[in-house]
């Protein structure tokens, strides 16, 4: 009876929250990195930006604000390349009460993972669920969270070209290990920056954008105004976020 609770419960997580067909401003997938360098309290802080920034009312009012009114997202966790994790299936959000129950769900799904890190395996993931979702959506994208590079499984940019050739816009947000331990350092501090390795091998498309933040206390903040940009369709103005 347990297993198939379980079973139950996964079914419901993933499935689609909409009709096939259904019209939306906006097919996104938030990809977000849950690898070994990322520590439990850092996680917290990330699961809680999001929901932070969804039931903010300036995401609310650019949501509402399109041609539709509405938008679909889905939430996917990755850290190596046989751990990645759909938690949060295709939901609709168009008012207030759809993006609680949004962050609700997100919040009490626990974290599915550690690991090493591979990007092109939640890409991979992401432009799968774009390809099934069934929705009508005049622009698609993938909003790719991390603090490190692809250092596991596929390379990471052909598979983001492979998004782009589809017709997705590939998005990133480059959080900033200041002060990483040696054994990590050349993984989140890459020559250039990690925003300059997530420009070359993880975002693309008509208007990708990568930002930058430098401490989980500000994702929240950073993750608002990326949500603004991408349900806009409009890039940010400037790329760091202190």
């Amino acid at each position: 009876m347990r297993w198939a609770l379980a079973v139950l419960a996964v079914l419901i997580a993933t499935a689609p929250h909409g009709r096939a067909g259904e019209p939306v401003d906006l097919t996104l997938v938030l990809v977000s990195d849950v690898s070994r360098s990322i520590d439990d309290s850092e996680y917290a802080l990330e699961k809680q930006g999001y929901a932070t920034a969804f039931t903010d009312p300036d995401v609310l009012a650019a949501i509402t604000g399109g041609a539709v009114g509405a938008v679909a997202v889905s939430y996917v966790e990755f850290a190596a390349r046989n751990q990645v994790t759909t938690l949060v299936g295709w939901t609709v959000i168009r008012d207030a009460a759809s993006a609680r129950a949004f962050a609700h769900r997100l919040l009490d799904a626990g974290r599915t993972a550690w690991g090493r890190t591979s990007i092109s395996a939640g890409l991979s993931a992401a432009i799968k669920l774009q390809d099934s979702s069934g929705f009508d959506a005049a622009r698609r994208v993938i909003d790719v969270c991390g603090d490190g590079t692809n250092n596991n499984g596929d390379p990471v940019a052909p598979i983001r070209d492979a998004a782009v050739e589809g017709g997705m816009v590939v998005n990133g947000l480059a959080i900033i290990n200041d002060h990483p331990v040696s054994w990590i350092f050349a993984h989140v501090q890459p020559p250039g920056g990690l925003a300059k390795y997530y420009r070359e091998n993880v975002t693309g498309g008509v208007g990708s954008f990568v930002l930058e933040v430098h401490d989980f206390a500000s994702f929240a903040a950073a993750m608002k105004r990326k949500l603004i940009s991408e349900i806009a369709a409009a890039g940010p103005s400037r790329l760091r976020i202190e």
